[in-house]
């Protein structure tokens, strides 16, 4: 079986979607591998550290779209910039496509991929289960983008993150508030706190409390009672009562902090507005904001999704493409993710998409041009029996029988 990895096509795109080493690793599954020139580039990947990995360097993004029988990609298809065409009409007649996909809001690109008769697997559909979550590749860029996010606060804020005491004068640490602790948000946590900042995170998931306290940052609660827990862990939408304390929570917070990063999403809505244009205001002078659901319209009224703003003194980043400013660990880390997931559907000799397997069924779109997203809800999650039914139903027979 062979993989074909193409050049990206997304202005700015740096990563690639797998590695000289993940190269290794598949060939030893039984794949062999076609890379596209220059396609590790960004990454600081060359052709030649494929080669030696025992990969096959193919000239021309057409011939590698129809070199494989498995496409892999990081980015969904979409019109390649050079050629004028969508990528998707260049995946050969037949042909599998592994990749970032979204089908819930690229409903043009599973159409063309289906008239295509094609097969595509949505690496962002993987359920975030225990056993995925060596594959879980949502999880891995999250993890870059947190970090990154400091990275490019810090870049914009002019001050230390830690405080100091010198002989010129004290300088007192900055303080950032991270709203939202999931991935992103405790790696954010993680690289603040290593920089010597004050930290403060909001979640609308207790859960996530004693992740918080355990990494040095204090965990902003209200008074108001009620868990945002959603499928999957995600956040879910709260009511009226606890979103008016959200809200005016952050108001005071925005005037006493120095950065602020959010993170907050729900799946397949808009990103909620949780900084408005008066927190802004409210904001000290060379303050930042990193906003990092940016690309579903942001957690700032102010946001400019893939562009910095400086709106009342205080820097609005926008950034869409924060894992692909550290391309080279989110490229290994990203083909790692795929390359356990091909090892989990058998390898090359192997290969099966058994949809009876939690993660194939949730990640399959489509097989061959069939469409076969969503999948059927998972069943809840049987509860255990109740003592107290359980010892009513024992009779003095069965209690002979135990």
């Amino acid at each position: 079986m062979k993989l074909a990895v193409p050049k990206e096509s997304r202005p700015g795109e740096r990563r690639v979607a797998v590695t000289p080493e993940n190269v290794s690793r598949l060939i030893k599954m039984g794949f062999s591998v076609a890379i596209e020139h220059d396609a590790g580039v960004g990454a600081a990947f060359g052709d030649d550290d494929y080669v030696a990995a025992g990969a096959e360097i193919v000239i021309g993004t057409r011939e590698i779209w129809q070199t494989g029988d498995m496409v892999l990609k990081v980015q969904p298809p979409a019109i390649h910039p050079e050629l004028g065409v969508h990528e998707a009409d260049l995946l050969r007649e037949g042909g599998s496509l592994l990749c970032f996909l979204y089908p819930g809001k690229n409903t043009d690109v599973i159409e063309k991929l289906a008239a295509r008769k094609a097969t595509a697997i949505a690496v962002d559909q993987i359920p975030r289960i225990t056993r995925a979550q060596k594959m879980d590749a949502l999880s891995s860029m999250a993890n870059i983008a947190g970090y990154r996010a400091v990275v490019e606060a810090a870049s914009f804020y002019g001050r230390f993150f830690t405080g100091q005491m010198t002989a010129a004068g004290r300088v007192p640490a900055a303080k950032v508030l991270v709203i939202g602790a999931g991935v992103a948000g405790l790696s954010a946590i993680g690289a603040a706190r290593g920089m010597g900042a004050i930290v403060r995170a909001f979640d609308t998931r207790p859960t996530v409390k004693e992740q918080v306290k355990s990494m040095g940052a204090d965990f902003i609660e209200l008074d108001v009672k009620e868990d945002g827990e959603g499928a999957g862990g995600y956040a879910k939408e709260m009511s009226p009562a606890f979103i008016k304390a959200e809200m005016e929570m952050f108001a005071a917070q925005a005037k006493d902090v120095d950065i602020i990063i959010t993170t907050a999403l729900i799946p397949n809505r808009p990103a909620p507005v949780l900084i408005t244009e008066d927190m802004v205001k409210g904001m000290k002078k060379g303050s930042v904001i990193v906003d990092l659901a940016a690309e579903n319209g942001g957690n700032c009224a102010l946001t400019d999704s893939g562009n910095v703003v400086e709106r009342y003194g205080v820097h609005i980043l926008g950034y869409t493409d924060l894992p692909s400013r550290l391309a080279p660990t989110a490229s290994l880390l990203f083909g790692n993710n795929l390359t356990h997931l091909l090892a989990d559907l058998g390898g090359a000799s192997h290969f099966h998409l058994d949809l009876a397997d939690e993660i194939v069924r949730g990640a399959l779109v489509l097989r061959d041009g069939e469409l076969i997203w969503p999948p059927p809800p998972r069943p809840p999650a049987a509860l255990p029996p109740d003592p107290k039914a359980v010892a009513a139903a024992i009779t003095p027979r069965t209690r002979a029988i135990i």
